[in-house]
């Protein structure tokens, strides 16, 4: 298998005029917010172990993963920008965390403080392992991006620790993560220590995973007082919630929880890389395949309901009732970019950036510090708030929250924001991948000299991208960029000479392999225009309806925009799309506007045979992810399509 990998994140500079300011919030508002959360909270005090037995100050099981993601987040920034303040804040709290390790090497809060006695005997439902997960990659990234060891230290204790507990040997536990995590974490620790028994134990873990009986059915019967987030019953009739109701080798489809199967999904992907095992990229290749075929939403968007937050049946993508919880488009991003790295097909790429423009981007506020835990395709303020004060419900998870009592999406984002850098660019010795189109400066070593290209662009509102090489001396290689799944038209130019595409289109980029000379100029033009996506028979919330695109954006119209009542709105047969700048808030933007027809009804009452009848509106349609910024109104994703006439003769 080619061993192609990402660009290391301190080799690249990002200056974008859609990224800079994101990244800059993210770095200035968001992380320092989520450090404020996770003192107030108690995320971080938990691990002075000083819980006294009070209800107020009780620590949560999945806390320590929270702070783990936030740590992660810092050293990613730490890598691309100097921040005095915020490294030695960071820097603290490893020195917390380093104190709270037992002297085992055991490091969790809530088992240490709440329960001692109860190490290990419910992986299920627990979050030990998924934990440990989370401090394992925070440790990993700060070591890589400040070259700091003591938490790499402390981290390898644990996971050597783990690694005592856990086995197929004799003597030890044959039970694995309710919540995977714990498995591609120990694949990182690997590479970064180069210590064999890390990779070890997450192949142990992905090969047990369920194989019978069910690891998870000897923790039920051995603890009395078994208590789970979804009633054993469930678990026991069916186990895809934890993806343990196959041995991986035999799951074909994307099963169950959606962020705990995209984390597991990612380590059996990296497993494949690792130890080339043309079977697991199968399993991975049939899995991945099965969720753009039947359970992704035009957003990037997977786990369609709330209940278990999971993936259901094929096609079942609601828009109001839509989960899509933010961890879960990340989850898919970290899926999809190990399948790219396994194959070179531009697909994964694609998806990476559909997730990452609509979902994503949308999940964060332009104030950087509210969030979406869900991201419906539809809202309807009306029936949120009496879902908020008649169901019992502290909060809706489709409504921009400043924090969650489970905060996982919050750090996880900015994690992911901040190592955006490690996305845009792929390397092997041979070929350097182009994979988004953001504004930034690369250098790699070739053959022992460096390679720089800048690239310059004003994705993803338009398509033209400029890249600038810069060698010292001519030097033959190749550099590969993508045409996205969106463009139906590209043309490529270097030096000003048009080149065919025809011929060197391989798996959705452009392969050139030349002799390149200091300051050749790639020029990369992609038709952007506005286009109306529908969606096949068995997506039914979609039937009759259609959704705007324009480049990788998903748009919405909003009631603040609009008139009430979006789904009065009927997209007409010729329809004609203006595109115009503007700004929501602060964010510069551009808004697609249209004239359309809204459904009229001549009776008062809730129920009438009266004909129904159109009057023309103008219509205002907005970026998927700048929704729900200036006000709590009504959103819609699909809307009613008009354009097609039906022959009803028999």
């Amino acid at each position: 298998m080619n061993k192609l990998q990402p660009v290391y994140i301190k080799n690249v500079s990002i200056k974008d005029s859609f990224w800079s300011g994101r990244l800059d919030i993210n770095q200035d508002v968001t992380i320092p917010y989520q450090y404020q959360m996770c003192r107030k909270t108690g995320r971080i005090d938990a691990f002075k172990l000083d819980w006294n037995g009070t209800a107020a100050k009780k620590t949560h099981i999945f806390w320590d993963s929270d702070v783990g993601k936030w740590l992660e987040a810092v050293a990613y920034v730490l890598a691309c920008k100097s921040d005095n303040l915020l490294e030695k804040k960071a820097d603290a709290v490893i020195d917390i965390i380093a104190a709270a390790q037992q002297t085992d090497g055991y490091l969790n809060t809530y088992f240490t403080s709440v329960e001692p006695e109860n190490r290990w005997t419910n992986l299920r439902d627990n979050h030990e392992l998924y934990c440990a997960g989370h401090l394992i990659e925070a440790a990993v990234a700060y070591f890589e991006n400040t070259g700091k060891e003591k938490f790499l230290k402390v981290i390898c204790r644990y996971a050597d620790y783990i690694c005592s507990v856990f086995g197929p040997e004799k003597g030890k536990l044959k039970g694995y993560a309710g919540h995977p995590e714990i498995e591609l974490a120990l694949v990182k620790l690997y590479r970064v220590s180069g210590c064999k028994k890390y990779l070890s134990l997450a192949v142990y873990f992905i090969e047990q995973r369920g194989n019978k009986p069910v690891w998870f059915e000897k923790e039920i019967e051995a603890v009395q007082d078994f208590t789970g987030t979804i009633s054993d019953k469930h678990y026991t009739a069916d186990y895809s919630y934890n993806q343990a109701h196959l041995p991986v080798r035999l799951q074909k489809t994307a099963e169950g929880h959606a962020v705990r199967a995209c984390y597991l999904y990612s380590a059996i992907a990296d497993i494949a890389y690792e130890t080339e095992d043309k079977s697991l990229l199968t399993v991975c290749t049939n899995i991945w395949n099965d969720i753009v075929s039947n359970k992704v939403y035009v957003t990037g968007g997977i786990g369609s309901t709330d209940y278990s937050e999971r993936f259901t049946i094929d096609g079942d993508l609601p828009n109001y009732e839509a989960f899509s919880e933010t961890c879960a488009s990340i989850a898919l991003v970290f899926f999809s970019q190990r399948m790219f790295y396994l194959t070179m097909d531009s697909r994964y790429a694609d998806l990476i950036e559909r997730a990452l423009y609509n979902t994503i981007c949308g999940s964060v506020g332009i104030d950087g510090k509210s969030f979406f835990y869900a991201n419906a395709l539809e809202e309807w303020p009306e029936k949120r708030k009496y879902q908020l004060k008649y169901q019992g419900k502290k909060y809706s998870h489709s409504v921009r929250q400043q924090w969650y009592d489970t905060s996982c999406c919050p750090p996880n984002i900015a994690r992911l924001f901040a190592s955006l850098g490690s996305y845009i660019y792929s390397n092997s010795p041979y070929m350097l991948f182009v994979n988004l189109y953001i504004s930034s400066k690369v250098t790699i070593k070739v053959d022992g000299q460096d390679v720089t290209l800048n690239l310059k662009t004003k994705y993803p509102y338009d398509g033209r991208v400029s890249v600038k090489v810069e060698v010292a001396v001519p030097l033959n290689h190749t550099i590969a960029l993508r045409i996205p799944g969106w463009c139906s038209r590209a043309e490529l130019k270097i030096n000003g000479r048009k080149i065919s595409l025809s011929k060197i289109v391989k798996k959705g980029y452009v392969i050139l392999k030349r002799m390149w000379v200091n300051y050749d100029h790639i020029e990369l033009n992609m038709d952007m225009p506005v286009v109306l996506v529908t969606a096949h028979p068995k997506v039914v919330q979609a039937a009759g309806k259609a959704a705007i695109q324009k480049g990788p954006l998903i748009y919405c119209l909003e009631g603040i925009d609009n008139s009430r009542f979006l789904n009065d709105i009927v997209i007409p047969e010729g329809v004609v799309f203006k595109v115009v700048k503007g700004k929501i808030i602060s964010q510069k933007t551009q808004f697609i506007h249209f004239n359309a027809y809204k459904r009229l009804y001549s009776s008062g009452s809730l129920y009438s045979t009266c004909d129904v009848k159109l009057k023309k509106v103008k219509v205002k349609a907005i970026p998927y992810y700048l929704r729900a910024n200036r006000s709590d109104s009504e959103m819609l994703v699909w809307i009613n399509d008009g354009r097609t006439k039906y022959n009803t003769k028999l």
